[in-house]
C-alpha cells in the first residue's frame, strides 16, 4: 500500500475518533478501535478488489463518498446490504463468512475512509 493510502486512514481515523460517532447509524459509536478492525478486515477481504476504494470491475461503483451516494449507498446498513447481496461481479459474504459485527466494522471504515 501506498504511504498515501495510510495517510488518508490515519486522518479518518483521527477524525472520527473526534467527533465520536458521526456518522454512525442510530445507537452506533464509531470507536478508533472499531475503524481499525474494520480497516485489517477490509485488507482482508475487500483490498483485492477494491484498492484505495476503488472498483477494479466496475470503476464507476467505487467506494469513494461520492460515487457511493450515486448508488443510493448511502449508510453502513447499506454496504452490509451490498456485502450480503450484491450484485454482479462482486464475491457474497454471507454471515458465516463474515459476522454481522465484521461488516458493520468493514462499512463503517469505507465510511471513514474513502
Amino acid at each position: 500500500m501506498t504511504s498515501g493510502y495510510w495517510k488518508r486512514w490515519a486522518a479518518a481515523v483521527s477524525f472520527v475518533a473526534a467527533v465520536s460517532g458521526c456518522g454512525a447509524e442510530k445507537g452506533e459509536k464509531v470507536t478508533k478501535n472499531l475503524l481499525a478492525r474494520g480497516g485489517k478486515l477490509f485488507s482482508v477481504h475487500c483490498v483485492g478488489c477494491h484498492p484505495a476504494g476503488e472498483n477494479r470491475i466496475y470503476p464507476q461503483k467505487s467506494l469513494h463518498a461520492v460515487d457511493l451516494r450515486a448508488n443510493g449507498i448511502t449508510t453502513a446498513d447499506d454496504i452490509v446490504a451490498v456485502i450480503r447481496n450484491p450484485g454482479r461481479g462482486m464475491k457474497k459474504f454471507d454471515k458465516s463468512t463474515l459476522p454481522d459485527a465484521d461488516a458493520r466494522a468493514i462499512a463503517q471504515y469505507i465510511l471513514a475512509t474513502f
